[in-house]
């Protein structure tokens, strides 16, 4: 049966001119069995096919902002890079902090070359001063989950060995600039959720308990020290729905996020058989989900059916880390916007929403 979800919120690229046959891949690679409107369409061979629906842009950044972008690969074998933001520093001493960033798109689309992610990660590192590392990272359907998770953790293995390295002449370009002491796991919608997951399988692999996590964690990833964790509109689920979801399941929500679209992306990143209260899609169904190992920052939209869900998390998280003594979680929520505001909407609103939310950002920065 084909499921056929409404399209995200997104502009279309004018660019964007479809010539080829509609029946073509349909003769090719079976009926469609998933298809989110404009964005993604899954063939019963497994084939996705995918809109350029936002265009993927060059490194280039307005001269402006001051800052410096590059891609570097990460492993050649999974073709995983990244592109980093590296801003003018003044003095040679001044080292700055990294945000190691993951994109959103519901773990089927997106890249860390979609020209509304170069644009507001290359403001983002300009205005709070901080080097950022985009992660491009294997995509469902084509590589189910853990991979994504899998791709975020050998992302920070991979900072590990730059740190360690005396050879890595290539990168000093940014290394030079990077204190690796103060290290940030970030992500947006689908890329909060990898940048979460993230976290908990470095907790995972390193311990059996919580009682010293953060000095195993040190162990292994040292001379790097995770200070903390941001997450924007992280996309969780859950079989139950919350009040935002059934609100906007009848009323069209003004965001890039609809419910009949996040279902989809659950159905199609799950392991075969799991519903949505997976850890890894309801992190509230698994205790080592809800262990802040470091100081959180959540971002919410008021107007995202994954509002009620992100709260709810927060609530959590926070009970948890209280309970145990450990770290502060931080929760802000963004009046009169939707899901992904920040890089999908070009409103005036939003952009005032998006330059607070940089401010947020600094702030949490700055202070861990």
């Amino acid at each position: 049966m084909r499921a056929k979800r409404s399209m995200a919120a997104i502009t279309l690229d004018p660019s964007f001119n479809p010539k080829t046959n509609p029946h073509e891949h349909d003769q090719q690679h079976g009926n469609v069995i998933e298809e989110i409107e404009g964005l993604i369409k899954v063939y019963k061979d497994g084939h996705a096919e995918r809109s350029h629906i936002v265009p993927c842009v060059a490194t280039a950044v307005a001269p402006e902002l001051g800052v410096t972008s590059r891609d570097v690969v990460i492993d050649k074998f999974t073709n995983i890079w990244s592109r980093f933001y590296v801003p003018k520093c003044h003095g040679n001493d001044n080292k700055l902090p990294l945000l190691v960033y993951f994109h959103g798109g519901g773990f089927c689309v997106g890249s860390a070359a979609w020209s509304c992610y170069h644009e507001f990660l290359a403001k983002l590192a300009a205005k709070a001063g901080c080097l950022i590392m985009s992660v491009n990272y294997r995509l469902v359907p084509e590589h189910p989950l853990p991979a994504a998770y899998e791709d975020g953790l050998k992302a920070v293995l991979w900072l590990k060995q730059q740190a360690l390295s005396q050879r890595g002449a290539n990168n000093k370009w940014w290394s030079r600039q990077c204190d690796f002491s103060r290290i940030f796991l970030v992500g947006d919608s689908a890329g909060a959720n990898i940048a979460h997951n993230v976290g908990t399988r470095l907790r995972n692999i390193t311990s059996d308990g919580p009682c010293d996590e953060q000095i195993i964690i040190s162990s292994l990833i040292k001379p790097l020290t995770i200070k903390g964790t941001i997450l924007l509109q992280p996309f969780f689920g859950g079989e139950a729905r919350t009040s935002s979801e059934k609100y906007y399941m009848v009323k069209q929500p003004r965001s890039a996020l609809s419910l009949a679209a996040s279902d989809t992306y659950w159905r199609l990143a799950l392991p075969c058989g799991a519903n949505r209260d997976h850890p890894w899609c309801n992190p509230l169904k698994s205790a080592s989900s809800l262990r802040a190992v470091w100081a959180t920052m959540v971002c919410i939209s008021e107007m995202d059916i994954l509002k009620d869900r992100n709260l709810e998390f927060c609530c959590a998280l926070d009970h948890n880390s209280n309970r145990a003594g450990k770290m502060k979680v931080e929760c802000v929520v963004y009046k009169g916007v939707g899901h992904a505001f920040q890089v999908l909407d070009k409103s005036q609103l939003s952009k005032t929403r998006s330059h607070e939310m940089i401010t947020h950002i600094k702030a949490f920065v700055n202070y861990n």
